[in-house]
């Protein structure tokens, strides 16, 4: 990479035939041998989050970021992942917070041959169920009368909780950042609105990390 340090080094995903200690150690050495100056963890489950942080702390070096996929149609996270991180006093910076493209307006009418889902990659086509489509179409229709665009309410109901730090939203153009910004302009729901919402946030077996993260 050309760099002397980088900023922070991840353990991207809990590897079950590795012990732990050693991922953890091998992020640990990174620091003290000053190539790192912090170090986090992703998709990592509840209970294999409270080890890896034990371990760190340990070895002197403090975890101080988790980075997990969280969307309105990915909600894994809320089953005891953000209660460990408040309690551990970590970090939250929730990827994929509009579902690889899925709580936008990208895929409301057909799949663009630019989109992610026709390239056959990480976006995959059994994600567009005619459950998440509607789910997404409902979602949409409440952005609308909150005067926002669905990717921005999107983004918003993620920052809305407190133990989110930021969202990675993993925009590809500038219209696509400067549309996310807008997110920002309106991060309040009322109490009619997150009712609204609740009905069509379920899950839609958008998370393809599901391995990492429900690992032991």
């Amino acid at each position: 990479m050309k760099l002397d340090y980088v900023d922070i080094f991840y353990s991207h995903r809990f590897d079950p035939d590795t012990p732990l200690s050693e991922t953890m150690g091998a992020l640990a050495s990174a620091v003290h041998s000053g190539k790192a100056l912090y170090v986090g963890i992703s998709s990592y489950g509840p209970k294999r989050t409270r080890e890896a942080v034990a371990i760190l702390r340990e070895l002197k070096v403090p975890c101080v970021i988790h980075q997990p996929s969280y969307s309105l149609l990915n909600r894994w996270v809320e089953g005891g992942l953000l209660d460990v991180l408040e309690q551990e006093g970590i970090g939250c910076i929730a990827f994929s917070p509009l579902a690889q493209g899925l709580l936008t307006t990208k895929y409301l009418n057909g799949i663009p041959p630019s989109a992610r889902a026709a390239q056959d990659g990480s976006f995959r086509t059994s994600m567009l169920t005619p459950k998440n489509l509607a789910n997404v179409r409902a979602l949409n229709d409440i952005a609308k009368k909150r005067g926002q665009s669905l990717a921005q309410m999107a983004i918003a109901w993620v920052l809305k909780n407190p133990a989110i730090t930021s969202a990675l939203i993993g925009a590809s153009s500038w219209p696509q950042i400067e549309d996310s910004l807008g997110a920002l302009r309106n991060g309040a729901f009322t109490a009619a609105e997150l009712s609204q919402v609740e009905a069509h946030a379920s899950d839609g077996g958008l998370n393809i990390w599901a391995a990492s993260s429900q690992s032991g």
